[in-house]
Protein backbone atom coordinates (compact mmCIF):
# COMPACT_ATOMS: atom_id res chain seq x y z
CA UNK A 1 0.00 0.00 0.00
CA UNK A 2 1.02 4.07 -0.24
CA UNK A 3 3.15 4.91 2.60
CA UNK A 4 3.98 9.18 2.98
CA UNK A 5 6.21 9.48 5.83
CA UNK A 6 7.73 13.26 6.82
CA UNK A 7 10.41 13.78 9.14
CA UNK A 8 12.55 16.73 10.22
CA UNK A 9 9.99 19.01 11.97
CA UNK A 10 11.59 19.96 15.54
CA UNK A 11 11.45 23.12 18.12
CA UNK A 12 13.16 25.96 16.53
CA UNK A 13 13.91 29.68 17.48
CA UNK A 14 12.49 32.58 15.34
CA UNK A 15 15.03 33.05 12.19
CA UNK A 16 15.83 29.54 12.16
CA UNK A 17 15.76 27.51 9.61
CA UNK A 18 14.21 23.56 9.15
CA UNK A 19 14.73 20.73 6.09
CA UNK A 20 11.73 19.02 6.11
CA UNK A 21 11.85 15.43 3.66
CA UNK A 22 8.78 13.64 3.28
CA UNK A 23 9.61 9.43 1.68
CA UNK A 24 7.11 7.97 -0.31
CA UNK A 25 6.46 4.21 -1.00
CA UNK A 26 4.10 1.87 -2.84
CA UNK A 27 3.25 4.14 -6.22
CA UNK A 28 5.53 4.91 -9.44
CA UNK A 29 6.94 8.42 -7.00
CA UNK A 30 7.90 10.25 -10.81
CA UNK A 31 4.57 10.10 -11.82
CA UNK A 32 2.66 12.73 -9.00
CA UNK A 33 3.02 16.04 -8.21
CA UNK A 34 3.46 16.54 -4.56
CA UNK A 35 2.33 18.89 -1.76
CA UNK A 36 3.15 20.18 1.50
CA UNK A 37 0.46 21.56 3.83
CA UNK A 38 0.23 22.74 7.09
CA UNK A 39 -2.15 23.07 10.31
CA UNK A 40 -1.25 25.78 12.59
CA UNK A 41 -3.08 25.14 16.53
CA UNK A 42 -6.53 25.41 16.33
CA UNK A 43 -6.85 26.47 12.80
CA UNK A 44 -7.63 24.89 9.09
CA UNK A 45 -5.03 22.89 7.11
CA UNK A 46 -3.56 25.41 4.72
CA UNK A 47 -1.70 24.64 1.62
CA UNK A 48 2.34 25.64 2.06
CA UNK A 49 3.73 24.62 -1.49
CA UNK A 50 3.79 21.73 -4.25
CA UNK A 51 5.75 20.78 -7.01
CA UNK A 52 5.47 19.50 -10.75
CA UNK A 53 6.25 15.48 -11.81
CA UNK A 54 9.86 16.76 -12.83
CA UNK A 55 10.13 19.64 -10.09
CA UNK A 56 10.60 22.65 -12.86
CA UNK A 57 6.91 23.79 -11.51
CA UNK A 58 6.72 24.79 -8.33
CA UNK A 59 3.70 27.17 -6.29
CA UNK A 60 4.37 29.16 -2.71
CA UNK A 61 1.75 30.12 -0.47
CA UNK A 62 2.30 34.00 0.15
CA UNK A 63 3.06 33.62 3.68
CA UNK A 64 5.80 31.43 2.93
CA UNK A 65 6.88 32.64 -0.76
CA UNK A 66 10.79 33.73 -0.62
CA UNK A 67 11.19 31.75 2.68
CA UNK A 68 10.71 28.05 1.73
CA UNK A 69 11.57 26.20 -1.18
CA UNK A 70 10.46 23.06 -2.24
CA UNK A 71 12.29 20.52 -4.35
CA UNK A 72 12.39 16.82 -5.20
CA UNK A 73 14.30 13.52 -5.97
CA UNK A 74 12.43 11.35 -8.19
CA UNK A 75 15.41 8.60 -7.97
CA UNK A 76 14.56 8.49 -4.19
CA UNK A 77 10.84 9.36 -3.79
CA UNK A 78 11.31 12.45 -1.47
CA UNK A 79 9.91 15.72 -1.40
CA UNK A 80 11.96 17.96 0.57
CA UNK A 81 10.70 21.59 1.80
CA UNK A 82 13.49 23.86 3.26
CA UNK A 83 12.31 26.34 5.63
CA UNK A 84 14.63 29.40 6.19
CA UNK A 85 13.97 32.72 8.42
CA UNK A 86 10.92 30.89 10.55
CA UNK A 87 8.42 32.88 12.53
CA UNK A 88 6.19 31.81 15.21
CA UNK A 89 3.18 31.92 12.45
CA UNK A 90 4.66 28.89 10.99
CA UNK A 91 4.30 26.98 13.83
CA UNK A 92 1.89 23.74 13.54
CA UNK A 93 1.94 20.10 11.82
CA UNK A 94 3.49 19.99 8.57
CA UNK A 95 2.21 17.09 5.76
CA UNK A 96 3.04 16.30 2.64
CA UNK A 97 0.29 14.54 0.32
CA UNK A 98 0.71 13.57 -3.13
CA UNK A 99 -1.15 14.99 -6.03
CA UNK A 100 -4.17 13.13 -7.53
CA UNK A 101 -5.38 15.39 -10.25
CA UNK A 102 -4.38 15.76 -14.03
CA UNK A 103 -4.05 19.76 -14.17
CA UNK A 104 -1.44 21.03 -11.88
CA UNK A 105 -1.73 25.07 -11.41
CA UNK A 106 -1.87 27.61 -8.68
CA UNK A 107 -4.72 25.73 -7.81
CA UNK A 108 -3.06 22.70 -6.81
CA UNK A 109 -2.48 24.78 -3.46
CA UNK A 110 -6.35 23.64 -2.60
CA UNK A 111 -5.63 20.06 -0.43
CA UNK A 112 -9.04 18.50 -1.84
CA UNK A 113 -6.55 17.62 -4.62
CA UNK A 114 -4.64 15.25 -2.56
CA UNK A 115 -5.33 11.84 -1.60
CA UNK A 116 -2.69 9.72 0.69
CA UNK A 117 -1.35 11.89 3.31
CA UNK A 118 1.80 11.11 6.23
CA UNK A 119 1.33 11.49 9.65
CA UNK A 120 2.81 15.03 9.66
CA UNK A 121 5.37 15.95 11.59
CA UNK A 122 5.59 19.09 14.38
CA UNK A 123 7.38 22.28 13.56
CA UNK A 124 7.13 24.58 16.55
CA UNK A 125 8.58 28.05 16.55
CA UNK A 126 8.96 30.14 19.33
CA UNK A 127 9.61 33.45 19.24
Amino acid sequence: QVQVVESGGGLVQAGDSLNLSCVVSGLNFGRYAMGWFRQPPEKDREGVSCISVSGDITYYSPSVEGRFTIARDNAKSTVFLRMNSLKPEDTGVYYCAVHQRISFGLSSLKSRQYDYWGQGTQVTVSS
